[in-house]
C-alpha cells in the first residue's frame, strides 16, 4: 500500500505536471472553457490513455524483456510530434526517478539503452521493477492521466481546485472501467479514440504563449 501511495503521490517527480496533454491548446482554441467542457476533455483523455497507452503499460509490466519492441511499437503509434516528444520526455523522467529512488538493473538498462523510452512502456517496466502489482500499475497510470489534465485545468484558470476534485470524483467509475479495458486490450488492438485531442495537441507548438511543454 505504501509503495502504491508513493507512486500515485503528486510529489513523486515524474515530470507529469509540465505537460497538459493537449489541454492548453484546447483552451486557447476555445474548445475547453468551463467545468462542463473540462469534464468532457478529461473523460476523453482518460479513454485515450486507456486504449492507447495502458496496453503498453500492461505488456511491459507483464514481460519486461519485451520493452525494446514495445518501445518501438509505441513510437510508431505516436505520429503526433508533440505527443511523441512529450511521451519520450515523461518516459525518461519515470525511468530516471524510479532508478534514483529504488535502484534496479532493469530500470538502468532501459534508461541507458532505450531508443525512445516512451512513457507507457517505461512506466510498465519501472513499476514491475519496483514491485508494484500489475493492476495497481494500470490504476496509477490512469489516475495520473486524469489528475494531470485536471491539474493543468486549474493552473490554466479553467476551473478552481474544488471543481477539479468534483470532476475527479465523478470519473471514478470511468477510471475503473478504463483500467479493466486496458488490462485486457493487447498492444495490437491499441488505439487512440479521441482524434480531436490529437489535433488540438498537435497545435501546441503554434501557440503564441505556452505554460506547458505539451
Amino acid at each position: 500500500m505504501w509503495l502504491l501511495l508513493q507512486l500515485a503521490d503528486a510529489a513523486f517527480p515524474t515530470g507529469r505536471f509540465a505537460h497538459s496533454g493537449g489541454l492548453e491548446a484546447a483552451v486557447q482554441l476555445g474548445e475547453v472553457r468551463d467545468e462542463e467542457t473540462l469534464r468532457a476533455f478529461a473523460r476523453a483523455s482518460l479513454w485515450q490513455a486507456g486504449l492507447g497507452a495502458l496496453p503498453f503499460v500492461s505488456a511491459a509490466h507483464a514481460d519486461p524483456a519485451r520493452f525494446d519492441a514495445l518501445d518501438r511499437a509505441c513510437d510508431a503509434m505516436l505520429t503526433n510530434h508533440v505527443q511523441n516528444r512529450a511521451s519520450r520526455a515523461q518516459g525518461r523522467a519515470v525511468l530516471a526517478v524510479t532508478h534514483e529512488v529504488f535502484g534496479g538493473d532493469a530500470i538502468a538498462r532501459a534508461r541507458d539503452g532505450a531508443a525512445c523510452a516512451h512513457l507507457a512502456p517505461s512506466f510498465g517496466l519501472a513499476t514491475r521493477a519496483v514491485g508494484l502489482a500489475h493492476r495497481d500499475a494500470l490504476a496509477v497510470f490512469a489516475h495520473d492521466a486524469v489528475r494531470g489534465v485536471l491539474s493543468a485545468g486549474v493552473r490554466l484558470g479553467v476551473v478552481g481546485p474544488y471543481a477539479a476534485q468534483r470532476i475527479q470524483r465523478d470519473l471514478a467509475a470511468a477510471l475503473e472501467e478504463v483500467v479493466a479495458v486496458g488490462e485486457r486490450t493487447s498492444v495490437d488492438d491499441a488505439a487512440q479514440p479521441s482524434p480531436l485531442i490529437d489535433v488540438w495537441q498537435g497545435q501546441h507548438d503554434r501557440l503564441y504563449a505556452r505554460l506547458f511543454q505539451s
